[in-house]
């Protein structure tokens, strides 16, 4: 079962964050390779692991950095608003370890966060998450 381990400094105060690199779905870059067109590069990105969300959300300049198109259109709510019209989009999510899982995750300003990305329960469900907070640490295992 691949998986990581990562020990923040502080973790109740920072949660439970990690770099991952965002990159194209594999469908998306297989077309791409095909047809001779440049795949995007990854995009690094500090992602926090959020048991609260249904579903992981990037931050919308991700996807414009990827361009991706996209998949389907969803309406999310957030602490401060409800029914926001978002887009999803198909891409690959690029853990330590490598660890990869790819899906649909929704395009979201994410504004005023120090993360770029929310793993949300969407991928949480094909795996095991692990929350040791007496060593300021987190395991997630597929």
């Amino acid at each position: 079962m691949p998986s990581f381990t990562t020990q923040v400094p502080n973790l109740k105060e920072v949660g439970p964050v990690v770099e991952v690199r965002l990159a194209v779905g594999s469908i998306i870059e297989e077309i791409s390779r095909k047809s001779s067109k440049d795949v995007p590069t990854p995009v690094q990105a500090l992602a926090m692991i959020d048991t609260g969300a249904t579903g992981t959300v990037v931050q919308e300049d991700i996807v414009r950095q990827l361009n991706l198109n996209p998949v389907g259109l969803t309406l999310i709510n957030t602490p401060s608003s409800t029914s926001v019209q978002c887009y999803e989009y198909l891409i690959r999510l690029l853990f330590p370890n490598n660890v990869v899982v790819e899906g649909v995750v929704i395009a979201a300003p994410l504004k005023g966060q120090h993360i770029q990305c929310l793993i949300g329960r969407d991928v949480l469900q094909h795996g095991v998450f692990i929350y040791t907070g007496y060593t300021n640490s987190f395991t997630l295992s597929f």
